[in-house]
């Protein structure tokens, strides 16, 4: 998994907003909207943590496919400290 965090200083009044990239290559459209679903029920809980105004892109890789809610919650709590430090 891959996230990116862009940081616009002058949006602080917006709230933060998060977007998914899952493409074929994690697998069928059954296997990608499990790993969309997935991913945007660990993002939501995670909200309230992200700067205000930021943009946030989760982009799935191939193993995502095959990771249990667990897997992708602690890849997506691993990127985001690296991104803003430790929760």
């Amino acid at each position: 998994m891959v996230v990116h965090l862009f940081r616009r200083d002058e949006a602080m009044a917006e709230p933060a907003r998060i977007g998914f990239v899952v493409n074929k290559a994690v697998g069928n459209a059954v296997l990608r909207n499990r790993v969309h679903r997935r991913l945007r029920a660990v993002m939501a809980t995670r909200l309230p943590d992200l700067p205000a105004g930021s943009l946030t892109v989760v982009r799935a890789l191939p193993s995502s496919a095959s990771a249990s809610y667990d897997e992708l919650v602690a890849d997506v709590d691993g990127a985001l400290s690296r991104l803003l430090g430790p929760r």
